[in-house]
């Protein structure tokens, strides 16, 4: 296509502030900002958006966003779609950015080739598929960046949900809260090896106080973690198994093979006495007579 074909090209070129000025019109009322500061980011955006939706309609086919000279156009979605769902945009709100230019690029559509209902027509429909494909590839970006978002906030609350405790010199507490599956175990085995190592620690206390069932699964779990730390030089004691979760263990048929104890407290002082340490209660001083 010539550029003098190139009807997308021209309405750039000749009403670029107009079509600007209009587009921010239709976003202000179409979607959300954060005051002043945000317009003016936005406007800055808009313009680096036409000079390359300017550069895409001369060089590349409107039917193929993927081609390398829409690559310019695609970076600046990635990064707007990326910014906006960082700070909590909705996808209507992010989308809203390329699907409120279809407005007023019509309008003046329609203006310029008001004289040709047939090649406005065309024209049209042309300018809208192009408007929805870069729209459609906007909420792709957002959606992947929400995703990559929610996994990182999953990782983060299972490593603060399984703490490594040193209660004692060469005693470490793990307390596990919640259900165990694969990815949350191997979480668990990693922090409590490394703190052995840091540590030096002989004795671990597995605390599943907080656990609310033990099946074969998380058994398994927990004898992998329990085998990985022997494996390391350090003994382990399973506290926190209430009378459900006893029955359940032996009408499972399970063997956890490790020393077990009701509750941390029984289990803390068990590791005291197996480290050659004991807690002794000191008299109280008697109170001194008025």
């Amino acid at each position: 296509m010539s550029d003098r074909d190139n009807i997308i090209l021209q309405l750039i070129d000749r009403h670029s502030q107009r079509l600007l000025s209009d587009w921010l019109a239709h976003q202000r009322r179409d979607a959300k900002y954060g005051g002043t500061q945000r317009e003016a980011e936005t406007a800055e955006v808009a313009r680096r958006f036409l000079d390359h939706l300017r550069a895409g309609v001369q060089l590349a086919q409107f039917d193929d966003v993927e081609r390398p000279e829409w690559r310019p156009i695609r970076e600046l979605l990635e990064d707007l779609s990326r910014d906006r769902a960082v700070q909590g945009f909705s996808p209507t709100e992010t989308a809203t950015f390329v699907f409120s230019l279809k407005e007023p690029l019509v309008a003046l559509l329609s203006k310029e080739l008001r004289d040709d209902p047939e090649r406005l027509l065309r024209e049209t429909w042309t300018t809208i598929r192009l408007i929805d494909r870069l729209g459609l590839y906007t909420i792709e970006c957002y959606a992947r960046t929400r995703e990559e978002v929610i996994r990182r906030q999953q990782q983060e609350l299972l490593e603060l949900s399984t703490p490594v405790v040193e209660l004692w010199e060469g005693i470490l507490a793990l307390p596990l809260i919640g259900t165990l599956d694969s990815a949350r175990t191997q979480i668990v085995m990693e922090s409590l090896l490394q703190n052995i190592v840091d540590s030096g620690a002989e004795i671990a206390i597995i605390d599943i106080t907080g656990v609310p069932t033990v099946d074969t699964l998380v058994a398994q779990h927990l004898i992998k973690t329990i085998s990985a730390a022997r494996l390391m030089g350090a003994d382990c004691i399973l506290s926190g198994i209430r009378p459900q979760i006893a029955q359940t263990i032996v009408h499972l048929g399970l063997e956890l093979n490790v020393v077990s104890k009701a509750t941390m407290a029984d289990a803390l002082a068990l590791a005291l006495r197996r480290s050659g340490k004991a807690i002794s209660e000191r008299k109280r001083l008697a109170a001194p007579e008025p």
